[in-house]
């Protein structure tokens, strides 16, 4: 627990945010292939944070397993992560304002239309991502549990 504490105090993450990137990435990917799925992937680029999400996984595993593809293999799909994060908000935004009312319904819109801030989730998961890459491995012992 010792260890533990140490390794969070010096900013030694880069195991566990890379571990958690991949997981995030894995997650927020399928539940966007079941939403996109639902809306009949109406558009190609409804297709790019799906393949980005076994991607994300992948690299974050790497990540976790080596120091070399956390400074290097991470950071290149987590910035892919947050740029397709920003390009859905905006293309979500477009999509509100398409619907019948636009935003002068904006509740409305908001509540049926293409979910507003869940792309930025995917924005998130590349910070993690992000981050993972620039900090230090943790100490060795920090995961386990010490008696």
């Amino acid at each position: 627990m010792r260890t533990l504490l140490v390794s969070l105090r010096e900013g030694r993450l880069q195991r566990t945010l890379s571990l958690a990137t991949g997981l995030g990435a894995a997650v927020s990917g399928a539940e966007i292939y079941l939403e996109h799925d639902r809306a009949s992937f109406g558009n190609r680029v409804m297709w790019w944070p799906v393949w980005l999400g076994p991607l994300g996984l992948g690299a974050g595993i790497a990540g976790w397993v080596d120091p070399r593809a956390a400074r290097t293999v991470l950071p290149v799909v987590s910035a892919a992560l947050v740029a397709n994060g920003l390009q859905g908000a905006w293309l979500h935004v477009r999509g509100i304002a398409a619907k019948p009312g636009g935003w002068r319904m904006v509740r409305y819109n908001l509540e049926l239309g293409p979910p507003l801030f869940a792309p930025l989730m995917v924005s998130g998961v590349g910070g993690l991502g992000l981050l993972a890459a620039v900090l230090r491995r943790e100490l060795p012992g920090a995961l386990r549990s010490e008696r």
